[in-house]
């Protein structure tokens, strides 16, 4: 699960980047504004990365995708980028349980058949 939460973790730091660069467009914000929230919200998505395995890691991850989904009143574009990247994070949650799951099994089935 580790690899593919990171995976969209990383994707997302590109995505606030660029978000970033087109929120500077906007008259009503400055740049160091835009940057202080871009880099705040793109150092979150590196850090997440580290404590995904952790106990509230993943809830944290769908707080950052609700964060990530309300940039859109700011960059309208977010909301359909946000919600695409909360689907890749579900995505990443669910089946990545299910490698995880099915790792866990076969080195039980390997330790099992080195023993016998």
């Amino acid at each position: 699960m580790r690899t593919l939460c990171a995976s969209t973790l990383i994707g997302e730091f590109f995505i606030i980047g660029f978000a970033g660069l087109v929120a500077m467009k906007s008259p009503d914000l400055t740049a160091g504004t835009v940057w202080t929230v871009s880099g705040i919200a793109m150092v979150l998505s590196v850090l997440l990365c580290g404590v995904i395995t952790r106990p509230g890691g993943v809830l944290l991850g769908w707080v950052f995708q609700l964060g990530l989904i309300a940039s859109g009143f700011v960059v309208p574009t977010m909301f359909f980028l946000g919600a695409a990247f909360a689907g890749l994070w579900w995505a990443s949650v669910h089946y990545g349980r299910k490698i995880d799951e099915a790792k866990a099994r076969f080195a039980a089935a390997e330790a099992e058949a080195a023993k016998g």
